[in-house]
């Protein structure tokens, strides 16, 4: 049986449909659901990879969640990826802004950084947290 994620990053983004469009097509995410607005902006959305889940939405519609995020600037999230190296071919022929290109790290993981054109920096690679000792 499968379960639901316990913690999901939830980003607020001036065009959510574009994030959306990056998030499956760049890094290869799965579209769970998307709410829209009767002006088109996106009231929430669902988008999944591997175990994990990210929420998203259009900044600047009001409400507790989005004053709450006013002006809290970019975020950073990390998900594991089996393939860093494919991975990161894909996000780059899609013309992400790489940050950092696949790098061994001295913990023993492999990752990459990239940036979404409104700053969240997104990190891929094989360490997987809680699976040590």
């Amino acid at each position: 049986m499968a379960t639901s994620p316990s913690i999901c990053p939830t980003l607020l983004y001036e065009d959510a449909k574009a994030a959306i469009s990056l998030l499956k097509d760049a890094f290869g995410f799965t579209e769970i659901s998307v709410y829209e607005g009767g002006d088109g902006s996106v009231l929430h959305a669902e988008l999944s990879f591997g175990g994990g889940t990210v929420m998203l939405g259009s900044a600047g519609r009001g409400g507790a969640f989005a004053e709450a995020m006013a002006g809290g600037g970019p975020a950073g999230v990390y998900v594991v990826v089996d393939d860093v190296d494919a991975h990161h071919a894909r996000a780059a022929e899609r013309g992400v802004e790489i940050l950092m290109p696949p790098t061994d790290q001295d913990y023993g993981s492999r990752d990459y950084m990239a940036r979404d054109a409104e700053g969240n920096v997104w990190s891929f690679g094989t360490y997987a947290p809680g699976s040590a000792g």
